[in-house]
């Protein structure tokens, strides 16, 4: 079974991404979810958290036992946290997803009400973050793909990279 995940800064495209492997039948979980990750408090110096004085993590313990289970199928998950590093020895391919600053400016004004960079403090924070953590998210990746176009040619291309 190979396992990849698919990272990127908020407004990538990484849970349209996720839900449309899912909808061609990929077993697919999108890890920025409560259900995977959760706030902590972060040190008062870390200024490279989204939220104030909070960061959002991976459940670490939750995630290590889906990348360990035996499946015949490829496993993709989507998401970006700081404690992600940590698991990286579970995962065969990493693959970011990056878009211009622009238009994940778009992207995330236009989310539904509550999703991240909805609010103009996020979307300072959203660009922030880009500049300094997707050089570093760059480094980590075996592939990079503008995910600028449609969600269909995102996968298509991530389909490809991982056969």
């Amino acid at each position: 079974m190979k396992r990849v995940l698919i990272t990127g800064m908020s407004g990538t495209g990484k849970s349209a991404t996720i839900r449309e492997l899912a909808a061609r039948g990929c077993t697919a979980y999108d890890l920025d979810t409560p259900e995977w990750s959760h706030w902590v408090d972060a040190a008062p110096a870390d200024t490279l958290t989204p939220g104030d004085g909070k960061d959002w993590v991976w459940q670490v313990d939750k995630v290590r036992m889906l990348l360990s289970e035996p499946r015949e199928s490829m496993l993709f998950i989507s998401g970006c946290a700081e404690n992600m590093e940590e698991l990286f020895p579970l995962i065969d391919t990493v693959v970011l997803l990056s878009v211009p600053i622009d238009k994940i400016m778009q992207r995330v004004t236009t989310r539904t009400s509550g999703g991240y960079g909805r609010v103009e403090e996020e979307r300072r924070k959203i660009a922030e973050l880009t500049e300094l953590i997707e050089p570093l998210l760059r480094q980590s990746a075996d592939y990079e793909i503008d995910s600028s176009g449609p969600v269909e040619a995102t996968v298509d291309r991530i389909l490809l990279l991982a056969s």
